[in-house]
């Protein structure tokens, strides 16, 4: 069987690409191209049958991704799906399990059994864990025991992997000549740094980058190649060593996409605002033109409790310099494993960064939207206000606990109201 890649480089387009088309108003056609040139991708394992896909990359509306997960602490499988159904009526478009918690195979199936969209996961997190029950320790882990891991999830019906192929010997060694206050936030990063410094070996993922495009072309799986060495701090960034990790995936992804695989690239974590516009070019450049799925990139480091703030002005930039997919940072970043009402949040700011980039990438019917809010405002069509509404919870709150006095009024300036005052002036109906 062909990939979604594969069928459209040979002209083919799929169901799945049909519906993308359809979802974003953009002709099959050209969602057919895209995907052939690699602009585009489209998460879909073959073995599950997806309810909702969705498609990620060139000239459609900019994606939001949800994790969700497991930890040591909390490995309440049920509560995971609630957040799952949290962050998907939300409007995310796509999710990653990042369990490391108890029963890791048995919570990502359940996971998959209920998630009507694209699945994400970070396959080095479970070879970690069956390491360190194995073996004791990261160390010993064994070359071929990090391509199992992969296997078992491509089985499940994973539609997109994390692979840190880009954290290579050549990156770390960059890391020591150029050091950081922060050397490795990514959990895969450091795990797989430590695994290579202890057995003075190269990255099996990119030793055996092969391997990783054989289960990925079986299964259709999209790679998402991981920056394993993106900055945790503002002062790290676009550094010596997440420049040489970019230019490695830059070049996997040539590899995979000349053997029918989809690829996108991951990009940094914290970046200065001035930086951000930078960083999205030179992925771009680099990487030729692949779809960008940015983490953040959170443009201050004190705002712990609001980095759902800082993480959403950096993806509105971002995104509207090119990047395609948003990674939600929720209020609990850097704090804890985040609860439903966390999800919410994260999912709602990133959305609305998507959205403000929408506008600005000029996205078919990202500014109509706008301007039928413009108009509903205009008439005090709460109604009409609360269904244009990114949320459409919280302002139905915060009408009805207020006490405006008139239907026709909020309690902000009740019977001064400027739009009421401006239509009276220039004879504009109510």
């Amino acid at each position: 069987m062909m990939t979604q890649l594969e069928n459209a480089r040979s002209g083919r387009i799929t169901p799945e690409a049909r519906r993308i088309a359809r979802d974003e108003n953009i002709s099959p056609e050209n969602i057919r191209k895209r995907i052939a040139q690699g602009s585009i991708v489209l998460p879909k394992n073959r073995m599950r049958r997806l309810l909702k896909p969705c498609g990620v990359g060139k000239g459609l509306r900019t994606k939001v991704n949800a994790n969700i997960g497991t930890s040591k602490n909390s490995s309440d499988i049920a509560y995971e799906i609630k957040k799952m159904r949290a962050a998907i009526e939300a409007g995310a478009d796509a999710m990653m399990d990042l369990s490391t918690g108890a029963k890791v195979p048995k919570t990502r199936r359940a996971i998959i059994k209920k998630c009507p969209v694209p699945l994400g996961t970070v396959p080095i997190y479970e070879t970690v864990i069956n390491g360190f029950k194995r073996y004791g320790a990261i160390k010993e882990i064994r070359d071929d025991d990090f391509f199992v891991a992969l296997e078992d999830q491509a089985k499940d019906g994973v539609d997109f992997f994390t692979i840190h192929a880009g954290v290579t010997l050549k990156a770390i060694e960059a890391l020591r000549k150029h050091p950081r206050i922060l050397d490795i936030v990514s959990r895969g990063g450091a795990f797989l740094a430590e695994w290579m410094i202890a057995n003075h070996k190269e990255n099996p993922f990119y030793n055996d980058f092969d391997r990783v495009i054989d289960i990925a072309k079986r299964y259709d799986i999209t790679l998402s190649l991981g920056d394993g060495l993106r900055p945790g701090s503002i002062a790290d960034a676009t550094d010596k060593a997440q420049v040489t990790e970019l230019k490695t995936l830059g070049e996997l992804r040539k590899a995979a996409m000349n053997s029918g695989v989809q690829v996108m690239i991951e990009g940094p974590g914290h970046v200065p605002i001035d930086e951000v516009e930078s960083n999205v070019i030179l992925e771009k450049t680099i990487c030729g033109g692949a779809p960008f799925y940015v983490l953040g990139p959170l443009v201050t480091d004190i705002a712990p409790g609001y980095d759902h703030i800082t993480s959403a002005i950096g993806g509105a930039i971002a995104a509207s310099a090119g990047a395609d997919f948003l990674c939600y940072v929720t209020p609990a970043e850097h704090l804890r494993l985040p609860t439903i009402e966390d999800v919410k949040e994260g999912v709602i700011a990133s959305r609305i960064a998507a959205h403000a980039a929408d506008i600005a990438k000029g996205v078919n019917g990202a500014k109509e939207r706008d301007i039928a809010m413009s108009v509903a405002r205009g008439e005090r069509d709460w109604k009409k206000q609360f269904s244009l509404a990114i949320d459409q919870t919280k302002p139905k709150l915060y009408r009805k606990a207020s006490k405006p006095g008139s239907r026709d009024v909020c309690s902000m300036c009740g019977e001064y109201c400027s739009i009421k005052t401006s239509r009276r002036c220039f004879k504009k109906g109510k």
